[in-house]
């Protein structure tokens, strides 16, 4: 009895090891189980708070159902008496162009330049972004920018231009519901009707009109990469302002539109070779008489609520013979 009693106390004994041996396994189970339950349990909650914010900003969305309109303040253009262009005052626009109205480097030089994806995403471009942001840390400041067209469509028609968390939020937000409602050709043709292209000029009609004194549908390649380049900084590529600089940045346009695919290298150069600089439809002559006349404008019309085309009694070339002999007269004293 005594020998079976210490048989069945070791037998006993070497059960217990085993099951304290094999109680190690459920223990690293558990132990991972609890770090991917708590790693579960936050990406829950930041998908509520990331849901949380972007349902605040939706909430606070502007109304898209003003995207027909064009809120701006009405322009004054001035003729002279041979009907030319003396000055024009206020926010200028051209003709309402469609897609296919214009030639098509236009849209392709604003594609390349701005958006080479822009057929490809939804409205937000993550290899666009990604690529920008490599870009950017490589030169150790901002260089490129991720924002698609129809982001930048959605900050022209809705946005205030403060670089905010809310306003960037809203901006993507608005980005998709674009994309949801339009088409892709439908995007292109309402940002290249209403982007700020310098001068007073929105649209690229207004643009091609103001510094080439021809409707869009007519513009060069050359003219076409000159108005895209106007996209980054209006004021600064302003042809009429510095034509070097505009030059030197449409010449970065026709590279950029040759590594898009969009045109041969050969063809490049030799738009660029065929470049006109164009000219500003501005006139610098007899400013002050169209400051004049402008201040006149509301005592015989009211107060300005539409666009008006005024037609004076200057003569230009009368005008330029005055301005010639005055200044004659101003340097023999």
């Amino acid at each position: 009895m005594a020998k079976q009693r210490k048989a069945q106390g070791r037998a006993k004994a070497k059960s217990g090891t085993g099951a304290k041996a094999g109680k190690r396994p459920p223990r690293q189970r558990s132990w991972r189980g609890r770090l991917l339950r708590g790693l579960l349990i936050v990406a829950v909650w930041g998908l509520i708070g990331v849901g949380g914010l972007i349902g605040w900003y939706a909430y606070d969305l502007p109304d898209v159902g003003r995207i027909a309109e064009m809120t701006r303040r009405p322009s004054v253009t001035l003729l002279a008496a041979d009907r030319t262009e003396l000055a024009s005052f206020g926010d200028l626009y051209g003709e309402t162009v469609q897609l296919r109205d214009l030639p098509p480097h236009l849209p392709q030089a604003v594609m390349a330049i701005e958006d080479r994806r822009f057929y490809d995403h939804f409205g937000i471009d993550p290899i666009g972004l990604a690529r920008a942001m490599a870009v950017n840390v490589k030169a150790g400041r901002i260089v490129q920018g991720g924002s698609t067209i129809t982001q930048q469509l959605a900050k022209v028609l809705f946005l205030p231009p403060d670089r905010t968390l809310k306003r960037k939020v809203q901006e993507l937000l608005l980005a998709l519901w674009l994309e949801r409602r339009f088409s892709k050709d439908q995007i292109l043709s309402l940002y290249l009707n209403r982007v700020y292209l310098g001068a007073g000029a929105y649209g690229v009609d207004a643009a091609a009109r103001r510094y080439f004194g021809k409707p869009a549908a007519r513009v060069t390649f050359y003219e076409a990469a000159l108005l895209a380049g106007l996209l980054k900084a209006p004021s600064r590529y302003n042809p009429a302002r510095d034509a070097d600089q505009a030059d030197w940045r449409a010449r970065l346009v026709l590279r950029a539109m040759t590594e898009a695919g969009f045109v041969s290298a050969e063809a490049a150069a030799a738009a660029y070779r065929e470049k006109s600089r164009g000219h500003s439809t501005v006139a610098e002559r007899g400013r002050y008489f169209a400051d004049w006349v402008l201040s006149q404008v509301p005592s015989f019309v009211g107060p300005i609520n539409e666009d008006l085309v005024v037609h004076t009694t200057l003569e230009p070339a009368l005008q330029a013979v005055a301005e010639r002999e005055a200044a004659a007269l101003l340097e023999a004293e």
